[in-house]
């Protein structure tokens, strides 16, 4: 358990600052400076040989996990950085929605039923990539180690989600649905 203590906190982000982009004005507050420095804004430029892309249109482009914590384990991302799940407002609501039928839609493509489906966001902290990715997961998980990176908490009274550093796409549009943001306390 220390090693994922560890992991938690001690890594090292990969990218961060900030870039203004056209996804919403509302989440283009906390981009990064420059995104050829972000490796998830390089499976859709210069380095796409390194990423396994399994769908992808004009906005948004998915990919196999370097490392999958399930059988099927995938990264979606819009195209235009965005720092994560964090920097998201009540504006930007219909694009995760859209996120989620696309991550319906992927796994669709691999027979994944709707009970084996888990499709969330890491909040800062404790993303590794300082860019918006949802992860669209067919379980079971391949270890309980990895299934500890994506613990779910329900919410209570009148929080959407509680203390966690994973949170379910849907609990992330209710969330947003009233103009609240997201974090690892409950919110």
């Amino acid at each position: 358990m220390s090693g994922l203590f560890a992991w938690l906190v001690l890594r090292n982000p990969l990218s961060g600052g900030t870039h203004p982009s056209n996804v919403t004005e509302a989440a283009s507050k906390s981009r990064v400076t420059s995104a050829e420095q972000c490796v998830f804004c390089r499976a859709y430029s210069d380095n796409r040989n390194a990423f396994n892309i399994v769908w992808e249109d004009a906005d948004f482009v998915a990919f196999r996990d370097r490392r999958p914590s399930s059988l099927h384990h995938f990264q979606l991302i819009p195209k235009n950085h965005i720092n994560s799940v964090k920097s998201l407002t009540k504006e930007d609501v219909d694009m995760v929605r859209r996120m989620e039928k696309i991550g319906n839609d992927v796994l669709d493509q691999y027979h994944v039923p709707s009970t084996h489906r888990r499709m969330g966001f890491h909040t800062p902290p404790f993303n590794s990539v300082h860019h918006l990715h949802l992860h669209v997961q067919a379980l079971p998980y391949v270890s309980l180690a990895r299934r500890l990176k994506y613990p779910v908490a329900g919410g209570f009274g009148i929080f959407e989600k509680g203390f966690s550093w994973f949170a379910e796409v849907g609990q992330v549009i209710r969330i947003l649905e009233r103009g609240s943001t997201v974090g690892t306390l409950p919110s």
